[in-house]
């Protein structure tokens, strides 16, 4: 199996290169024509070898996780710098095989009803709440953040993000009703009930983050403003003048799509107005990677714009605005990494190191999705009526303005 990997690592680097020490001992070079980064990675035993040949995007994470595969004269985040570079080119026909099989399962892997939604839900956002704070910002902010200028500290990032969606959805006046669909910990919805002045519910699966989004309102005074409840979107009974929900769609499953946007518009009052920020991909739809779906988010699918648009236009709905946010998340992630890395032994202490290593993966991993593989944020602004908002976006920066 090790010779089949050695054709498969000739053919796969096209950029840059890449030392492998082998589990005999042995040592490699592998060079690619075009120029890139330079990593190496050692290959502890042949079970691990044989897992990155035959299923690369889960067995390379499973093999860093279990010690199987390390990296040499190099960090974690620069082996999977050049790894996901080369990804991008065509050369590894176990992996072509299976990624055509995960896109024609897709309707499985992705089916996510009432059940199932709040199994994967609980699968990562239940986890220990003290790891969050190990690498998220003071409001827990688990959202790509905003740079204005691009050297924000984080906290003024997340600031930047709320404001930036509090002036898309047009809370022109006090006393609007908010749903907050994926409320998490409660940052956004709280910052609307207290900063503009709206009546907020905010939504949920994760029992964690209801605990800690309850107590926050009544720690903040809120109460009366605010109102967290665990709800499943497809279970909504009535209407809103406003709709936000901040990376809660990558969960939903492309299937569930037209569902989404039909709910969408029915909880809606006629001038109302929605704000959908989610992670998305630039090179049409795809398929999720198993080794994130395994460990990291079950069920979860980052959509195309084609796929998100097509939703929409069957819903009847309008997109008055779409802004895509770029290396946002790539610079959000990268902060969370070095917070992590700094808190590491914390996270080893709440769970093992194990735990750690699949953490850290999966960060690195993260921020590399959006530097080197195509994908990005976007934030559409959604509305029934054509003329429930204002003809230019004016208004957006007059608001964040103040």
């Amino acid at each position: 199996m090790n010779r089949i990997l050695d054709r498969i690592l000739r053919h796969f680097i096209s950029s840059g290169r890449l030392h492998v020490a082998w589990p005999d001992g042995s040592l490699t070079h592998y060079s690619g024509s075009k120029p890139g980064p330079e990593a190496g990675m050692t290959l502890v035993d042949n079970a691990s070898a044989r897992a990155l040949a035959m299923n690369p995007g889960l067995g390379f994470g499973e093999g860093y996780m279990n010690g199987g595969i390390r990296p040499k004269d190099c960090t974690l985040y620069q082996l999977l710098d050049l790894l996901m570079l080369n990804a991008m080119s065509p050369g590894h026909l176990p992996e072509q095989i299976a990624s055509t099989f995960r896109y024609a399962c897709r309707s499985w892997i992705q089916f996510n009803p009432i059940k199932r939604s709040r199994q994967n839900v609980a699968h990562h956002y239940d986890l220990d709440s003290r790891l969050y704070d190990l690498f998220l910002d003071e409001d827990r902010q688990y959202s790509c953040a905003y740079f204005r200028r691009g050297d924000e500290t984080l906290d003024e990032a997340q600031e930047a993000k709320k404001k930036h969606i509090a002036a898309k959805l047009l809370l022109n006046k006090p006393g609007l009703e908010v749903l907050d669909i994926g409320c998490g910990w409660g940052g956004m919805a709280l910052t609307l009930a207290r900063d503009y002045g709206a009546i907020v519910t905010g939504i949920t699966l994760s029992e964690e983050q209801l605990t800690i989004a309850r107590r926050r309102a009544k720690e903040e005074g809120l109460e009366g403003r605010v109102r967290f409840e665990m709800l499943d979107y497809r279970n909504l009974q009535r209407r809103f003048d406003r709709i936000v929900s901040v990376g809660m769609f990558e969960h939903v499953g492309v299937h569930h799509y037209h569902q989404f946007f039909e709910i969408l518009k029915n909880s809606l009052t006629e001038d109302g107005v929605a704000l959908l920020h989610s992670i998305g991909r630039n090179d049409g739809p795809g398929t999720t990677n198993p080794w994130i779906n395994k460990y990291i988010f079950p069920g979860g699918y980052s959509p195309s714009l084609s796929e998100a648009f097509a939703a929409v236009e069957r819903s009847g709905l309008w997109v008055t605005d779409c802004e895509i946010l770029r290396l946002h998340y790539a610079k959000t992630i990268a902060i969370w990494r070095e917070r992590f890395a700094a808190n590491r032994a914390k996270a080893v202490a709440l769970y093992d190191e194990r735990f750690a290593r699949m953490f850290e993966f999966y960060l690195d991993a993260a921020e590399l999705s959006f530097r080197v593989q195509g994908h990005m944020n976007f934030q559409l602004q959604i509305t029934r009526s054509i003329d429930a908002v204002p003809l230019t976006r004016d208004y957006m920066a007059e608001a964040e303005a103040r």
